[in-house]
C-alpha cells in the first residue's frame, strides 16, 4: 500500500503546503474582532505559524475582551465598537463574530484599509456574497477565508489525485458530519452584567437575552445557518476545488428538530446537489458524533474516502476490494498552515490559498440547501425570477 510520501516519491507530485519561517522582524500587528472560542482556536494555530502583536480586541463580552488582553500580556486595548479597532495601527484584523456581522465588518475593514482572515461561512446571507466580493475587488486588500482545507497538504494533494484523474471519473460525492451537542457544546455560564446584547445582536431583530442563542447562536436563523453553513460549508468547499465547479443547479433538503425542538435550523439532515456532471449528498445530525465528518469521491476506478485525518484510495476490481491501495495521515491541523499562508499574503500581496469567491461559492450552496427546506421543495440554481 502507498502512502502519501512515497506516492510523492514515485510519481513527483510536490506538497504544496507553504514550509517559509518569518523572521524575527516579521511581527504582523494584529487586530481581534469577536473573541469567543473560535477564535482561542485560531490565535493557537496562529502562534504556531508565525510572530505576531494583538494590538486590539473588540467583544462585546466583557470575559472575552479580557482573556484576548491576558494573551497579549496585557498589550492590547480593549474595545466594545470593532471601529475602534480599525482605527489602529493594525496589518490585519481576524474576524470570528457570529455569521450576520461577518459582511458589516468585513466591508468595514476593507474601507479602513486592513487585510482580512474571515471565519466561515463569509455570508449570512446569499445577496452579501456580491456585497463582499465586490468589496474586496475593489480593493486592494487580502481576504482569507477560513476554509482551512485549501492549505491543508493531504487535502491538497487529495484533490491533485482527482484532478489528474487518477480515480477516474467522479459523478457521485458523499459528505456527512455528525456532532453531539448534547455532550459536547455545554453551554457554559454568561454573565449578563457584562454583555452587551443589543450590540451583539446588531442588526438582528429586537429580542430577550437567551443563553440557548448566544451559546448556540449558529442554530438560529437571525445569526446562523445551521450545519448547512457551518459544517457542509467546508466539505461543498473542497468538492466545489476538486471538481472545479461552484454553483449547483438543483437541491433538495429534508430536515427535521428531532432532538433539539429550541433552535430554529434541523438538527437532523439529509440534503442532495446537482452539479453539472455530478451530484453531491450530505447527511449529519447534532446527536451523534460517532464517526464525526468526512467525504467520499466516488470514481469509476477508485473511491477516494478523506477527512480531516487524511485520506485513503480504495481502487475498483482490486482484491480484498476493502483494503486501500494508497493512504495519506496529516501530521497538523491545516489551520497553522492557512494562517502561515495569510500572513505570507499580508507581506507579499499575493492571492491567499482561499480567496474570497470560494467562501461565496461555499457559503452559497449551504444557502442554497436552506432555501430548498423552507419551501419544503426541490429549487434550481440561479433562481428563475
Amino acid at each position: 500500500m502507498l502512502t502519501r510520501r512515497s506516492f510523492i516519491v514515485t510519481t513527483g507530485m510536490t506538497a504544496l503546503a507553504s514550509t517559509r519561517v518569518f523572521g524575527a522582524n516579521d511581527t504582523l500587528r494584529l487586530g481581534v474582532i469577536g473573541a469567543g472560542q473560535r477564535m482561542k482556536g485560531l490565535l493557537d494555530s496562529a502562534s504556531k505559524a508565525a510572530p505576531y502583536q494583538i494590538v486590539a480586541v473588540s467583544d462585546v463580552y466583557g470575559p472575552h475582551r479580557d482573556a484576548i488582553k491576558e494573551r497579549s500580556n496585557g498589550e492590547a486595548t480593549t474595545h466594545l465598537d470593532y471601529r475602534e479597532v480599525l482605527d489602529k495601527n493594525i496589518d490585519a484584523v481576524i474576524i470570528a463574530t457570529p455569521d450576520h456581522w461577518h459582511v458589516p465588518i468585513a466591508v468595514d475593514a476593507i474601507k479602513a484599509g486592513k487585510d482580512i482572515y474571515l471565519e466561515k461561512p463569509v455570508t449570512h446571507t446569499i445577496d452579501e456574497g456580491a456585497v463582499l466580493t465586490k468589496a474586496v475587488r475593489g480593493s486592494k486588500q487580502i481576504l482569507q477565508c477560513g476554509m482551512q482545507q485549501r492549505s491543508w497538504t493531504h487535502f491538497r494533494d487529495a484533490v491533485e489525485l482527482i484532478q489528474a484523474g487518477s480515480i477516474g471519473r467522479v459523478v457521485q460525492v458523499r459528505t456527512y458530519w455528525w456532532q453531539n451537542y448534547s455532550r459536547s457544546w455545554a453551554m457554559k455560564p454568561i454573565d449578563q452584567q457584562a454583555l452587551d446584547w443589543k450590540a451583539w445582536l446588531g442588526s438582528a431583530p429586537a429580542q430577550p437575552f437567551s443563553d440557548e442563542k448566544f451559546a448556540h447562536w449558529r442554530w438560529f436563523w437571525n445569526f446562523g445557518g445551521g450545519a448547512m453553513t457551518d459544517l457542509f460549508t467546508h466539505w461543498i468547499d473542497v468538492v466545489h476545488w476538486a471538481m472545479k465547479a461552484d454553483q449547483p443547479r438543483n437541491a433538495f433538503m429534508l430536515g427535521d428538530k428531532y432532538v433539539f425542538e429550541q433552535w430554529d435550523c434541523p438538527d437532523t439532515i439529509q440534503a442532495a446537489f446537482r452539479y453539472p456532471g455530478f451530484d453531491v449528498v450530505y447527511e449529519g445530525m447534532m446527536s451523534s458524533s460517532i464517526d464525526d465528518g468526512g467525504l467520499e469521491f466516488r470514481g469509476t476506478d477508485a473511491t477516494l474516502k478523506i477527512d480531516r485525518g487524511g485520506f485513503t484510495v480504495y481502487r475498483e476490481g482490486v482484491q480484498h476490494d476493502q483494503n486501500p491501495v494508497m493512504s495519506d495521515h496529516s501530521y497538523r491541523d491545516g489551520t497553522i498552515d492557512h494562517m502561515l499562508n495569510f500572513f505570507e499574503c499580508v507581506k507579499s500581496r499575493k492571492e491567499p490559498n482561499a480567496p474570497v469567491e470560494t467562501g461565496v461559492a461555499a457559503a452559497r450552496a449551504g444557502h442554497i440547501g436552506n432555501l430548498a427546506f423552507s419551501k419544503g421543495e426541490q429549487v434550481s440554481w440561479p433562481a428563475k425570477a
